[in-house]
């Protein structure tokens, strides 16, 4: 590192203070790093730091995946109900060590500890994920839900039994013919006042519930959304989308008005009942209602805190984001899982004597294989560092008063919101990615099953698409963007966004953006003045925060411009949307990239001086640089890189990568996964006492 990164205040551009004179020029950058050693990294020691503040509830996962690593064995043995059973019992003794009820209120045989919940489930993705997606559908979607949405009752009857895993349940949402539009879901809860029941029912193939996790087999009770309704004076009222309590099955039985179908084989996470549910007349008490935002009084009045039924059905969701920061984090940690292996395999599998004719080369000595796994390597600290922000910042909203309670901060429920939004999507993508890359990397014996990638590729291809699409969470992050998280941000669908952005002067847009006052911070922050993208040197990381905070900029804008222009020009607010979309999502996807090199640049900057900081300073110089160079066209196009500079940014990529090199399994090493979980005999040759290093 040339320059000490310190961790920006705010949203204005970190100051750093230059080492020497080095800040001016690429050239000088390059030679730089070509006669530096690489640092030494003490494994556990940087363990100890991706750990953070919970430590000992990761070891306690990690020792919990040992004992029942086997499962990773026996899941390419059995049949699918066999494996199925095999998951649930795992599931439910993990639930006896703890471990899965982090979360729960301390009363109720939980750990009263958000925080350290989603530490705990992180960790989980190290080993078979099937067990993984069962623990989030129970604790998090199940569990969250009733915690979330119900109230003392609910939790009075529930919580301790489905904590102890003695009450299996899901949480029925999604339907065939409505996918991620959950306001307009098809089952519908009528409230029958005589009776004080409602009535649950599935009008339509269209609005069965589908893809529910432990719906096919195992749950005896069901989470439902329905559109709710009451008798009104002039008809039935509708008041939207609430969740009931509706038990399913009894004993093993399904109950009767309930049908039950198999989603049947799927492309991964076969462990894991997938069903549908269809409710015939269902009907339920008045009390199952989970009623944390809305009643209905035994004379059919409903009565809620939050008039606007658009801002509470998005307030009631909110309340649901912990499912959205497990599954990001689940995805980092699954690409850790092949990095490790890839990265092992790669310094032992030798190819060709390229610089010897004595000895065949180790795989990443090859400047290509580096290019290949190395800024994956980089990217992974990175958005592991993102993780750690916004889990941090989950724990504090959530521990703090409710949506609907005084001294309630709906201004940070709607950042989070955001952020856990961008870093799923980001995260989720970088584990596809980094799977597929670390499986070609091993070569044939990559795509052996007992080598774990076939398992890895299957079990993670849908956290792209559960717990929200991630290009629909993208426009979730726009629409905060251009409406600076404001008032009416829970209230606006997609075309409310459009109208909204429409209303105002593209100037006032682009002042309520987060980091409008990018330029003249960089004409003060760096060399060269209107020429500080030439001027600065590479390393500077002020240079790489102010590349990314002017692409972000630069691209929030343009989205307002072209909103306003479409609208004002007499277009309908929804085609004029749909023609921008992909500039909606690319400009999401740089706010949230930049959110991550902050993120990174802060924990380098706390880190005390050493080769622990040295080492992840050059990861972090290694991630923005390869962030920069994979958008050299857009930086091209926009006038903020030259060729020449662009030149300069692939050969230090390139030196980084040498540096990084050496250090490389060592830094793997310390995502702390177990070598029983790793498996892979082939690609990492083990030996009676482990695997070879």
């Amino acid at each position: 590192m040339t320059t000490e990164k310190v961790p920006p205040i705010a949203e204005e551009m970190p100051t750093v203070a230059p080492e020497g004179a080095q800040v001016g020029g690429a050239e000088a950058d390059a030679a730089g790093v070509a006669g530096l050693r690489a640092p030494a990294v003490d494994v556990e020691a940087m363990r100890v730091l991706l750990d953070g503040r919970y430590r000992e509830v990761r070891d306690l996962v990690r020792a919990n995946l040992v004992e029942h690593a086997a499962v990773l064995v026996d899941a390419e043995e059995m049949d699918r109900a066999e494996f199925r059973d095999r998951v649930r019992d795992v599931v439910v003794m993990m639930a006896e060590t703890g471990q899965t009820g982090m979360g729960f209120p301390e009363e109720y045989g939980g750990g009263g500890d958000i925080g350290a919940s989603i530490a705990a489930f992180e960790t989980l993705a190290y080993g078979d994920l099937s067990v993984l997606v069962k623990v989030g559908v129970q604790f998090g979607l199940f569990g969250g839900a009733i915690l979330q949405l119900g109230t003392k009752v609910h939790h009075d009857a529930h919580l301790a039994d489905l904590v102890a895993g003695r009450t299996m349940g899901c949480f029925a949402m999604t339907e065939s013919g409505h996918g991620s539009n959950v306001q307009a879901l098809g089952t519908v809860a009528s409230y029958d006042v005589e009776a004080q029941e409602f009535v649950i029912t599935t009008p339509d193939d269209a609005s069965r519930k589908d893809y529910i996790g432990n719906a096919a087999a195992h749950a005896e009770l069901a989470v439902v959304f329905a559109q709710l309704e009451v008798p009104g004076e002039e008809g039935v009222e509708r008041h939207g989308v609430h969740a009931f309590v509706v038990p399913i099955r009894e004993g093993g039985r399904v109950l009767d008005g309930v049908r039950v179908g198999d989603d049947g084989p799927k492309m991964g996470l076969n462990g894991v009942d997938n069903g549908r549910l269809w409710f015939d007349g269902v009907r339920v008490p008045r009390t199952a209602l989970l009623n944390q935002f809305a009643e209905v009084t035994p004379e059919g009045r409903y009565l809620s805190p939050i008039d606007n039924p658009n801002r509470r059905f998005f307030t009631m969701l909110g309340t649901l984001v912990q499912g959205r920061v497990c599954v990001g984090g689940a995805g980092i940690n699954a690409a850790k899982v092949a990095l490790a292996i890839a990265l092992r395999y790669s310094v032992r599998r030798r190819q060709f004597e390229a610089t010897s004719s004595e000895e065949e080369q180790v795989l990443l000595d090859y400047g290509m294989h580096q290019r290949r796994l190395l800024p994956l390597l980089a990217r992974t600290y990175a958005l592991h560092f993102a993780q750690e922000v916004v889990s941090g910042q989950l724990h504090e909203v959530f521990s703090g008063p409710g949506p609907t309670e005084p001294g309630s901060d709906e201004h940070a429920r709607r950042m989070l919101e955001s952020r856990a939004a961008g870093t799923k999507a980001l995260g989720t993508w970088h584990a596809t990615r980094t799977i597929q890359e670390c499986r070609e990397a091993c070569g044939g014996a990559g795509y052996l099953s007992e080598n774990r990638f076939a398992a890895l590729k299957a079990d993670t291809d849908v956290f792209t698409t559960f717990e929200g699409d991630n290009h629909v969470l993208l426009q979730l992050v726009a629409k905060g963007l251009l409406t600076d998280y404001a008032g009416e941000f829970e209230e606006m669908d997609q075309l409310g966004m459009a109208r909204f952005v429409a209303g105002l002067a593209v100037d006032t847009v682009v002042e309520r953006t987060a980091v409008h006052k990018l330029v003249q911070s960089v004409r003060d922050l760096l060399p060269g003045g209107d020429s500080w993208d030439q001027e600065a040197g590479l390393l500077d990381p002020n240079y790489q925060l102010a590349m990314l905070r002017f692409r972000e900029e630069h691209m929030i804008a343009g989205v307002a411009r072209r909103l306003k222009r479409g609208i004002d020009q007499g277009g309908n607010a929804g085609a004029v949307f749909s023609r921008v979309q992909d500039h909606v999502i690319a400009a999401a996807r740089a706010h949230t990239e930049r959110l991550v090199l902050e993120a990174f640049v802060a924990k380098v900057a706390s880190v005390p001086d050493g080769d622990l900081k040295d080492a992840l300073g050059l990861l972090c110089d290694l991630h923005a640089l390869a962030t920069i160079e994979a958008d050299r066209a857009w930086f091209m196009e926009h006038g903020r890189l030259s060729s020449t500079r662009s030149k300069a940014i692939s050969r230090e990529v390139n030196a980084l990568c040498r540096r990084v090199r050496p250090i490389a399994v060592d830094l793997a090493d310390a995502f702390g996964v177990p070598d029983e979980v790793l498996r892979s005999p082939d690609l990492l040759g083990w030996t009676d006492t482990g695997p070879v290093r």
